[in-house]
């Protein structure tokens, strides 16, 4: 069915970083036609005309949103700030256009914990329960099926697939789990904020949200599912000076022996998307850039009952765009590779 089948696509706010990968990834998508793009700000300008790596591919201009022309859509994606698409999502799934949220909308489970971390009412609470979260190597069946799917968010995709054959094994102690993640500046977003500045993100290394970052209960939800059982973990993330990629260093005490080699490479021998080293490597971010690939190694200093494992994405694409079309192809029965083969830059 789906693979003769071109579908309709809507985009919600195309102008972010996010917004450009998903264009640039749909726009060589062989089973798509992108249909509309929006953008209240940018309303009436070309697309290429902002972004000059899609002239020749894209050739429509930013239009307002509106609920009439995204319903003439099979699918929509929206790469919009937190808080849109939960606006919008139940004019849109009531008339039958599956939604696949970027942004942080229904990825929670708890309406109030949601609430708490993002500061704001939710505005589309009775559709939470039917969002679907996309992490693909955990929920494939579901997704399959899912009207709404909750994209994960970035940190989250490179530590949850990092900690899964861990704590599938049963074999980690769940109660001092640590998680030591990097990001590029593009992770914030295309925004005029002071410090993703040049002169202050370049040449500079720092921790943020120690205290509490908004990923931690999106990532603990995801963790306690795959454990069965409440998880305990320390999530720290990291500003790099780098534009996009994710470097996640992951801890975890084993409580039992396991070859560690073995379990990885048994638990993602069957994932187009993750790529497990060879016994010793050390990923680099530059080794998935612009790719929807998650690359990991993992290691066991010494041979004591520590192990870390080293996670990399890049951001923009497996970490947000590239699994949202991983997730659209799922959702439509097409090949889950779709538009999604291209070989990572380097240098």
């Amino acid at each position: 069915m789906a693979d003769q089948k071109i579908l309709k696509i809507g985009v919600v706010g195309g102008t972010g970083y996010t917004g450009v990968e998903l264009l640039r990834l749909l726009a060589q998508h062989k089973h798509c036609e992108l249909k509309v793009i929006t953008s209240r700000q940018e309303a009436g300008t070309p697309v290429a005309a902002m972004f000059p790596n899609l002239r020749g591919h894209v050739d429509l201009d930013f239009s307002a949103p509106s609920d009439a022309e995204l319903k003439k859509c099979d699918v929509v994606f929206f790469a919009t700030p937190n808080g849109v698409a939960m606006q919008q999502a139940r004019a849109l799934f009531d008339g039958g256009v599956r939604i696949i949220d970027i942004a942080a909308d229904f990825r929670i489970k708890d309406v109030a914990t949601w609430e708490k971390w993002y500061a704001t009412k939710h505005a589309c609470p009775e559709l939470i329960a039917e969002a679907v979260y996309g992490l693909p190597e955990v929920n494939r069946e579901q997704i399959k099926g899912a009207r709404i799917v909750a994209n994960p968010g970035c940190y989250p995709t490179a530590v949850q697939l990092g900690f899964l054959p861990l704590i599938k094994s049963g074999k980690v102690d769940l109660e001092h789990l640590i998680a030591d993640a990097k990001s590029g500046v593009s992770g914030a977003g295309r925004k005029a904020e002071v410090h993703t500045l040049f002169a202050e993100a370049s040449d500079n290394f720092k921790a943020y949200g120690v205290s509490g970052h908004r990923h931690h209960p999106e990532i603990s939800q995801g963790l306690n599912a795959m454990a069965g059982r409440a998880a305990r973990l320390v999530f720290v993330p990291h500003l790099t000076p780098l534009i996009r990629g994710i470097h996640a260093t992951l801890y975890a005490q084993l409580t039992g022996s396991v070859d560690l080699q073995q379990l990885f490479e048994q638990q993602f021998a069957d994932e187009p998307f993750v790529d497990v080293l060879p016994a010793g490597s050390h990923p680099e971010t530059r080794s998935v850039r612009g790719s929807n690939i998650c690359r990991i190694a993992v290691h066991q200093p010494q041979g004591g009952d520590i192990a870390v494992v080293l996670s990399v994405i890049d951001n923009l694409t497996k970490g947000a765009a590239g699994q949202a079309v991983q997730n659209m192809n799922i959702m439509y029965g097409l090949p889950e590779t779709t538009g999604l083969e291209q070989i990572a830059l380097m240098p």
